[in-house]
Order: C-alpha cells, then sequence, then structure tokens
C-alpha cells in the first residue's frame, strides 16, 4: 500500500506518519510539506491513499484533491484538518475520509478499514440489520412469503444464538395478543413458512431447531449488528441509529447501540 501525506506544519505531519507506521507498518509512506511536490510524486509512482490536509500554503488540500483525481482517478482522499467547515466541499469532490485534528490511531484505522474492506473474506450468508433487516444468500436477497416469518427470523437474531421458545416468540411478534388456540396455530404457519423460506434459499444451516425452540447459529453468518458489538469500525460508522427500524421489539435494543461508545 502506497500512502501519500501533506501537512505544512513538519510535526502534524510526523504524527500523522507515525500513526500510519504503527497501523499500516508494511505500507510505502511519502510525506509532503508542500502541495506541488506531492502532486508531482503522484504523477511519478502508484499512490492508494491521499491523507490531505486542507490548509496548506500554495493549492489548498481541496485544489490538490481535485489534481491527484485527475492524475489517479482511483485514488482515496481522507482529509486531514483542524476545521469542520470544509466537510461538505470536501465529499463534494468524492472524498473517502474526513478526519478533524488531533487525529488518532483508532480514527485513522477506521478510515483504512472501510477502504479495504472488500479484500476480507465475505461469508456466504450474510444478515443486515441496520437500515432494515434482510437476508442475502451468495449476494441474492431471500425474500419471504409472510411478513411475520421475516419478522421471526430477525427476533432469533436478535437473540444472537439464545433459544427462544415458541412462547416467547409468539408473545414477541403480537405483543398483547391473547394466547389462542387460532393464534398458536397462525404461529405455527408462521414458523413453518420461515423454514422453508430458508430451505428454498439453502440457508437452513443458521438455524438451531430444538425441542420447542429456535435459536440461530452466529458462527454460520455474517451480520453488522453481530460486528458492531465486537468493535468493527465499519459496523459501527454504519450504524445510524436505524436498528431493525420496523419492529417495535427491537426499540430498546436500538436505544442501547446509540448509546455504547467506541
Amino acid at each position: 500500500m502506497n500512502i501519500l501525506v501533506t501537512d505544512d506544519e513538519p510535526l502534524q505531519l510526523e504524527e500523522l506518519i507515525n500513526v500510519l507506521r504503527r497501523i499500516r507498518p508494511n505500507a510505502d509512506i511519502f510525506p509532503y510539506t508542500w502541495p506541488g511536490d506531492a502532486l508531482e510524486a503522484a504523477r511519478q509512482r502508484p499512490i492508494d491513499v491521499a491523507f490531505l490536509d486542507i490548509q496548506t500554503g500554495g493549492m489548498n488540500g481541496l485544489q490538490l484533491a481535485v489534481e491527484l483525481k485527475k492524475v489517479k482517478p482511483d485514488i482515496h482522499i481522507i482529509f486531514v484538518t483542524g476545521y469542520s467547515q470544509y466537510a461538505v466541499e470536501a465529499f463534494s469532490i468524492h472524498a473517502t475520509g474526513y478526519l478533524l485534528k488531533p487525529v488518532t490511531e483508532e480514527a485513522v484505522n477506521r478510515e483504512l478499514t472501510f477502504i479495504y474492506r472488500e479484500r476480507l473474506p465475505k461469508r456466504r450468508i450474510e444478515i443486515k440489520t441496520f437500515g432494515g433487516f434482510d437476508l442475502y444468500v451468495d449476494g441474492q436477497l431471500v425474500r419471504f412469503g409472510r411478513a411475520k416469518s421475516k419478522e421471526l427470523l430477525a427476533y432469533l437474531v436478535d437473540r444472537r444464538g439464545l433459544s427462544v421458545t415458541t412462547g416467547e416468540a409468539y408473545a414477541a411478534l403480537f405483543e398483547d395478543a391473547q394466547d389462542t388456540l387460532s393464534g398458536k396455530s397462525y404461529f405455527r404457519t408462521i414458523l413453518h413458512e420461515m423454514v422453508n423460506s430458508l430451505k428454498r434459499a439453502d440457508a437452513e444451516e443458521i438455524l438451531l431447531k430444538e425441542r420447542n425452540s429456535y435459536a440461530v447459529i452466529p458462527e454460520k453468518f455474517d451480520c453488522d449488528y453481530y460486528r458492531f458489538l465486537q468493535g468493527d469500525p465499519v459496523a459501527v460508522n454504519g450504524f445510524q441509529n436505524d436498528y431493525m427500524l420496523s419492529y417495535s421489539w427491537a426499540e430498546i435494543r436500538n436505544a442501547e447501540l446509540g448509546s455504547k461508545e467506541y
């Protein structure tokens, strides 16, 4: 990985270089205090990521970013500045990230994780809980015959592998509904449809069936909610207080996630 770094203040430039060396010890880092020198370097060698100070001598960081994009359209630009007012303009030129000084190791690592996460192996089965709830198998969206069948799976995912009895699941999905024979019969229909939907999608392996109870097997699939709890930078930044918003039983969990600090 080749990383370009600019800052007209030598001490801050050295601080960022040290952070990058700790995070990416195998990366080649090319530091410059003058934007024109940085642009010339980019013309002569491959650059993957550029950390640019915005307020610099000569052309500013925003102007440098535009010129770098002309030379290397695929370059990732991450602005590093002591001022927040440039954010809108920065992202209008398709910046990858925007960091406020003083930079921290965690913040820099988060931005690099965003860029290079696609290199990590993906699991065949993926479940998305932020911004809605969806199941994907081999990149294809799985559709459920009934909305309540999909919600039942969502509830099991929320429980993170803990066994849920049919009575508990019924109470969660239908809240104050009475536990009647007709209600139990309808719930069995929902349960049957959920299992069949997983079978049709070749994803039944994520489900653990026991006597009168069900659970998911977290190790069998990727889930943004689970990665968030592990502190994964991509999942943490992907959460916008939007955990399974369609389901009222998820409101407390959404509040819990929103109160976490990383």
